[in-house]
């Protein structure tokens, strides 16, 4: 009996200490509060556009993505060769094209190795099928390496131009500069998703070139933000302010990212096994990070099939987020019993089936093979 009452005692003892914890965090200024104002509850987030319906990434995804309802189409974005910013997720090119059958001699080279040009005559569509043959596509063959500014006009409602199945070229004084025409999608059905961009460890001052671009293209709302029309019922993020999120792994990354990119919603991404210290230890380090340098949102990463992430959403870690301030989007959503779990104590999901988001909230009825069919897929 005695050794259960101290048992009890250290117990309560823990609770508190931990209860203290929590009350004692600091909380995001109102300049941060504001920035964080612009972003809906509940948010769907299509991780890389769908990893499982189509290649992830690729035109087919981001097209299914807006029109199956996303909130949000997300990207990872790297820089190449010759400073193009491409959507792709991986440092090499092996897992998800032909390297091997195009450039036998640079298998093992990184994307940042390549020109636009090198890659965009990379196979990013075939290996899927080979992957999923149930759910295989014919036209998911050699689709195209995309630019950050192929899924913005994704985004805005149109597609890659096509000739005979082939996209046609931007050519300058007969010369080909990596860059595709573009038309309004005969298919797009309303829906105007912002773009939610992840930004790797720090090369080449990416962040400097993604702030010139967005801003080219009229979606850094610091500077000649351009107005994109939205139909009611429609999903409408990309003509708020609240169009554009970043994200990063990298503190550092996020520094720069304030630097060039500042008043943007920013969300600092939790990967347990770059956390150094005690969860609770890395879990308070992360969120001062957070709030020192005008972070909105921590993403991390939930337990459970197919992914085996290590738990970084569990309750006692939702609740110091949220009594930051902070906004809380965690990664990666692929069933059902993932969003009953969670979905009660966080603002948004990182998924690869935005179709059961989507359902799951009640915002969608169409299902992912009518809206693949309606693409011509």
């Amino acid at each position: 009996m005695k050794k259960y009452f101290i048992l009890v005692i250290l117990a309560l003892i823990a609770c508190k200490k931990e209860e203290k914890q929590i009350q004692e965090i600091k909380k995001i200024s109102e300049s941060t509060k504001k920035v964080r104002s612009y972003i809906k509850k509940d948010i769907v987030i299509a991780h890389r556009g769908s990893t499982y319906w189509t290649p992830e990434e690729t035109e087919a995804a981001y097209r299914w993505a807006r029109n199956i309802g996303a909130d949000y189409l997300e990207l990872d974005i790297q820089l190449t060769k010759d400073n193009q910013l491409v959507a792709f997720h991986d440092d090499n090119l092996k897992r998800t094209t032909n390297i091997e059958e195009v450039f036998p001699n640079r298998i093992n080279a990184t994307i940042n190795d390549f020109t636009l040009l090198e890659l965009r005559q990379l196979d990013a569509g075939s290996w899927f099928n080979k992957a999923n043959p149930s759910r295989a596509k014919a036209k998911f063959k050699a689709l195209k390496i995309l630019t950050l500014q192929d899924v913005i006009k994704i985004a805005e409602g149109n597609r890659i131009l096509r000739k005979e199945g082939s996209p046609v070229k931007v050519k300058i004084n007969g010369n080909w500069n990596g860059k595709y025409q573009y038309e309004i999608d005969p298919n797009d059905n309303g829906n105007r998703p912002g773009i939610y961009v992840e930004t790797k460890h720090p090369k080449s001052n990416i962040e400097k070139y993604l702030k010139e671009e967005l801003t080219n293209l009229g979606w850094n709302i610091n500077i000649n933000s351009k107005e994109i029309k939205t139909q009611k019922d429609k999903v409408s993020v990309a003509n708020t302010k609240a169009r554009l999120i970043l994200q990063s792994f990298s503190p550092e990354s996020i520094l720069n990212l304030e630097k060039y990119l500042p008043n943007i919603p920013k969300c600092l991404l939790l990967w347990r096994p770059d956390m150094k210290g005690t969860t609770k230890e890395a879990y308070n380090k992360a969120i001062t990070f957070a709030i020192t340098n005008k972070v909105h949102i921590i993403g991390t990463s939930i337990a459970g099939e197919p992914n085996n992430y290590k738990e970084l959403t569990a309750v006692w870690m939702t609740e110091l987020i949220h009594k930051s301030g902070l906004l809380i989007h965690p990664y990666s959503f692929d069933t059902n019993q993932q969003f009953a779990k969670y979905t009660q104590r966080i603002d948004g999901v990182f998924t690869n089936r935005a179709d059961l988001a989507l359902t799951f909230y009640k915002k969608n009825n169409a299902t992912s093979q009518e809206v693949l069919i309606t693409l011509d897929y």
